[in-house]
């Protein structure tokens, strides 16, 4: 009947079949900071009850069951507190499926398992079952947590937009009726009941026994809420014994005194199935009476009750979910706080992100901060709808990733005190509304230019925005290297115009010393070789005075 029995023994360590065949595994190792305890009165319940699992961090925790997308499932978590931590106060807490609100779980001292079913459609590739404290120093715990898929064909009444959640126990495990006056027990003669004849396959021992009465009418007895509710009803049929042609058993269903089927014949050896859909209340009588023309009372054999939940929502954008996951699987440190859905049900979205107010609601921001994580970043750009992200005071290494620069809504971008070595990106620097904190990256380069793949430098406008205060490095930079070169080309000027007047000191002693300027021998003393030598000065192309002597300006 199950294609995929998960049978998980919560706050156990070993794995082990129980006396149905069923294969139970524990959940050690699954958390962190979790506590496994064992209850007081282990030797009135049974094995898997005896343990729990306590839940004593995080605002919410989850077990996640993968590889079932597009199964129809159900799902039961059972509790007993057993008055394992000698207090005698059982706590409160509420029990999520995926990012939709289950119920409220309120756990006694009695000797009996609380037990809370539901069924669904999984629509994303795995379901999530989650349980979160809502009061302080209540802390949630769980005894046995059991998924089923169920046959594709089975309780087609489920829209994959609602959960229904049975109100008997099912595994199918079924609660025997109660049995008060009027009410008469009864067993099938049939060596074989064939069940394919109803569509949801009720096992066929659960049709082996009946009740009927002795009358011409049998009141159903469920308990339902004090408000409204929508309700599904199962209600099988098998006849007991083959009636002679004298006999005949048919009845109809009503619904507060309102006929809801059509004359009911149930099958010997066979079993009928009829389903249907109505709003309960509180006072509410359903029952069971038989037509004009039967002989005998009516009977039933088993019935299954369903409540109708609230629309299910379809979760957080897929696409935050996908980035989320990236992230996980980079830094391990995630995988412990965060799990289930990230933004719903909204009293319970993850630590460290913030999520919009959307039906289908985006991750806006993301605080990452201060969490030793170390290691590049992956990609996580298709969380297109985050405004803040902070990463500062990690050891993440590598170069930022382009991507940042090019997440449309992005305005805050934290990266201060890690790793990141090589230069920002053009989609950051360039980004005129994006706010970037980088300090304490020692390895970053922020002046430096990017460079393609091929090696070609990748050149990026600068932004006009800047506030003036921040262009005073580029002044300085600049006006220092042109003062120097003033300084360098006047020096040049100046030992030039002294090269040439020893030249033509020179000149004009190979002139005669007729008309040559007084102190001229002192200068030409003065001149040093080696400027002469440098010079490689041709006379022949020096040009002579009108009296033929090289004038000599003064020092």
């Amino acid at each position: 009947m199950y294609a995929f029995p998960v049978s998980i023994d919560c706050g156990a360590s070993e794995t082990y079949t129980d006396d149905n065949t069923l294969e139970w595994i524990g959940d050690d190792g699954m958390f962190k900071d979790t506590q496994s305890e064992v209850v007081q009165s282990s030797n009135t319940v049974s094995h898997v009850m005896s343990t729990l699992r306590v839940f004593t961090s995080l605002k919410k925790n989850c077990y996640t069951i993968t590889d079932i997308k597009g199964s129809l499932v159900l799902v039961r978590a059972s509790f007993f507190y057993g008055n394992y931590d000698k207090k005698s106060s059982p706590p409160s807490f509420d029990l999520l499926l995926d990012g939709n609100y289950w119920s409220t779980v309120n756990t006694t001292l009695d000797n009996e398992p609380d037990i809370y079913e539901v069924m669904y459609f999984v629509k994303s590739d795995t379901t999530s079952i989650c349980l979160a404290q809502t009061q302080p120093n209540q802390f949630p715990f769980i005894s046995a947590l059991e998924v089923r898929i169920l046959d594709s064909k089975m309780y087609a009444i489920v829209d994959p937009n609602y959960a229904l959640f049975p109100d008997d126990v099912y595994d199918r495990v079924w609660d025997p009726a109660s049995i008060f006056s009027g009410r008469i027990p009864v067993t099938s003669d049939a060596k074989l009941i064939d069940v394919a004849t109803a569509p949801d396959n009720p096992p066929r021992k659960v049709l082996q026994n009946a009740i009927t009465t002795s009358s011409g009418s049998l009141t159903l007895l469920p308990y339902f809420p004090d408000e409204d509710v929508s309700v599904y009803m199962n209600l099988y049929f098998s006849e007991v014994t083959a009636l002679d042609t004298t006999q005949k058993r048919s009845f109809n269903l009503y619904i507060d005194n309102i006929k809801k089927s059509e004359p009911i014949i149930p099958p010997y050896g066979e079993a009928k199935e009829i389903i249907v859909n109505f709003t309960a209340t509180v006072n509410i009588s359903i029952s069971l009476v038989s037509t004009n023309d039967s002989t005998l009372p009516p009977l039933i054999n088993a019935v299954e009750l369903f409540y109708v939940s609230d629309r299910l929502t379809d979760g957080t954008d897929s696409k935050d979910v996908e980035g989320l996951v990236a992230l996980q699987d980079s830094f391990s440190v995630l995988q412990e706080i965060w799990s289930g859905d990230p933004c719903l049900p909204s009293p319970y979205t993850w630590d460290r992100i913030s999520c919009s107010n959307d039906v289908i609601p985006r991750v806006t921001a993301l605080d990452l901060s201060s969490l030793d994580l170390s290691g590049p970043l992956p990609d996580f750009s298709s969380m297109d709808a985050l405004v803040s992200i902070d990463l500062h005071n990690n050891s993440i290494t590598g170069p930022i990733p382009d991507f940042l620069g090019a997440l449309a809504n992005l305005e805050d971008l934290n990266l201060a005190d890690n790793s990141f070595s090589g230069p920002i990106p053009p989609s950051i620097s360039s980004n005129k509304k994006l706010k970037l904190v980088a300090s304490g990256n020692p390895n970053l380069c922020e002046s430096c230019q990017p460079t393609s793949p091929d090696g070609t430098i990748i050149r990026s406008t600068p932004s006009r925005g800047r506030k003036k205060s921040n262009k005073l490095p580029v002044i300085l930079g600049t006006t220092i290297p042109i003062f120097i070169i003033f300084w360098a080309i006047v020096g040049f000027l100046v030992h030039h115009k002294r090269k040439t007047t020893a030249i033509a000191a020179i000149i004009g002693g190979q002139t005669g010393g007729a008309n040559r300027p007084s102190g001229a021998d002192t200068m030409m003393g003065e001149v040093d070789e080696a400027v002469i030598d440098d010079t490689r000065v041709n006379i022949q192309d020096q040009t002579p005075s009108e009296n033929g002597v090289q004038s000599v300006p003064q020092q």
